[in-house]
């Protein structure tokens, strides 16, 4: 009787010459040929079956795969400082030396957790719902303090906002921001530390003290040079998969997309230009209709706007209204930012009519046709996105800050 795993080991052994080794099935018979793929075959089919069934016992729950596998712009964490070390309490031993004294060393620090930004992180799914900061040591004796906890630090993407009990107590808009998030606990004093004129041999030493521990909730506000904003349908995740490598999930039937993405547009120099596909706003957004206010906030911190209108529905300027409106109403001087008028699906019949018509009631704006699915005028879009940036960054520089970097 061959042991199982034994039998697995020589039957990879036989997969392996069949594939790699052309020459060895050459020698053989057709008739053994045939026994050897069809054994090939059965051996693969049991050992796929074998892996689903692995798997299945150690299957993740449902909520944690969704975590790492979607954008995640909102976290409520616990966070726990690290507990300080006790002190010691002991006396000095050593031969034909009666009284040595107190020499027991005081406890470490709990370490502190520390918030960080870090440019590589572009989510929070990474960041876990509670941490617990490293302990400090205890004393020792011969007056040996305990080592301190070393400090915990949580990566999180630029644009993090740290709130506690509804108020902002933080703003990581910066690389390389930081921020306390919970502070560890001070070490406890050892016997030596209560030495005294009056009291030459005390006893007493101290525990350490518990770290702090906070409930945060982070909420991340995109940070993008230019954000695509328009109704549900309108082909913002066509337009994004046309000009940058995101794939945002797209579909030949209406529906919206429920997760912001970010796309880089490359250009000459090694220049990147960072466009947000915030998911569609509807009519009464503002007062937290649909979406509403969760997807809102992406758009704050965009240096300029994209405004995609569907051409192929009537009256198209209206589209625009509403959209400025909705805007202005959540932060007052939004829409009136740097902007760029799309009208997209120019490929079907009725879009050519109708843009002569928006380009009326625009007056002097500029408005670009085109297609993201057939590719048409995608050029001139690129073009004027390149522009808006150029112009923001030399506003920022003017200004003495740093242009946003990707």
């Amino acid at each position: 009787m061959i042991p199982t795993r034994l039998g697995l080991a020589r039957s990879f052994t036989v997969l392996g010459v069949s594939k790699c080794a052309p020459s060895t099935q050459a020698t053989l018979k057709p008739s053994q040929l045939h026994s050897l793929q069809a054994s090939s075959r059965l051996l693969s089919l049991g050992i796929v079956g074998h892996a689903k069934h692995r798997e299945a016992s150690g299957k993740k729950l449902l909520s944690e795969k969704k975590l790492k596998r979607h954008f995640v712009d909102h976290r409520r964490v616990l966070v726990r400082g690290g507990n300080g070390g006790s002190g010691m309490s002991c006396f000095h031993s050593e031969p034909r030396k009666e009284f040595g004294g107190p020499d027991g060393g005081d406890g470490g620090d709990g370490g502190h957790i520390i918030l960080r930004v870090d440019q590589q992180v572009k989510s929070l799914s990474s960041v876990l719902s509670q941490y617990q900061g490293f302990n400090g040591e205890n004393g020792g004796s011969k007056n040996c303090f305990g080592r301190g906890g070393a400090t915990l630090y949580i990566q999180v993407p630029v644009g993090t906002l740290v709130k506690e009990g509804g108020e902002i107590v933080a703003d990581l808009s910066h690389p390389g921001d930081e921020y306390i998030a919970a502070l560890g606990g001070a070490g406890g004093k050892g016997n030596r530390f209560f030495l005294a004129n009056d009291n030459r041999a005390p006893v007493t030493c101290t525990p350490g003290q518990p770290g702090q521990e906070r409930v945060l909730y982070l909420e991340l506000k995109t940070m993008a040079h230019a954000g695509m904003v328009g109704f549900p349908n309108a082909g913002k995740s066509s337009l994004l998969r046309a000009i940058s490598n995101a794939k945002p999930a797209v579909a030949s039937y209406p529906f919206t997309t429920l997760n912001p993405h970010v796309g880089i547009v490359h250009y000459e120099g090694h220049q990147q230009i960072a466009v947000a596909d915030i998911p569609g706003i509807i009519r009464g957004a503002h007062q937290n209709k649909g979406l509403g206010l969760s997807f809102l906030r992406h758009i704050e911190r965009c240096r300029f706007f994209l405004f995609v209108v569907d051409l192929s529905l009537p009256e198209p300027w209206t589209q625009v209204d509403d959209l400025k409106y909705e805007l202005e109403k959540y932060d007052k001087g939004l829409s009136e930012r740097s902007h760029v008028i799309i009208a997209n699906k120019i490929d079907l019949p009725k879009a050519r009519a109708h843009l002569s018509q928006l380009q009326a009631h625009l007056g002097q704006k500029e408005v670009i046709a085109l297609s993201a699915l057939t590719g048409e005028n995608l050029e001139q879009l690129l073009l004027h996105l390149k522009v808006l940036h150029d112009a923001h960054v030399d506003a920022e520089r003017e200004q003495g800050c740093q242009p946003l970097r990707w």
